[in-house]
């Protein structure tokens, strides 16, 4: 196994990870940090596909770069809201369903 694909295989890991948590938590700050698992896996991902040449490719590293300033300003809104929403509510956590009739 090659690490090109080695590193694709734990990008496609995070996904999986981060996408379960962003299903499977109720907890706001949660779903924030599984929504940035997600991103980190795509940027591993996108670094593995970018280096299949052998010589590293210079558009997905400025992807990548622009992606991490996008995801941490982002992320910098996501908890300000989150915040404000459990000042407000006093709890930052989502509702309960009725799933019943």
């Amino acid at each position: 196994m090659s690490g090109v694909t080695l590193y694709a295989l734990t990008g496609a890991a995070l996904v999986g990870t981060g996408f379960f948590g962003l299903i499977a938590a109720r907890h706001l700050l949660r779903r924030v940090l599984a929504f940035n698992l997600i991103g980190s896996g795509l940027f591993v991902y996108l670094g593995a596909a970018g280096a299949r040449g052998g010589e590293a490719d210079p558009v997905p590293q400025a992807l990548i770069i622009t992606g991490i300033v996008v995801a941490l300003s982002a992320s910098a809104l996501a908890v300000g809201l989150i915040v404000a929403l459990a000042r407000a509510r006093g709890r930052a956590m989502l509702p309960e369903e009725d799933v019943g009739g």
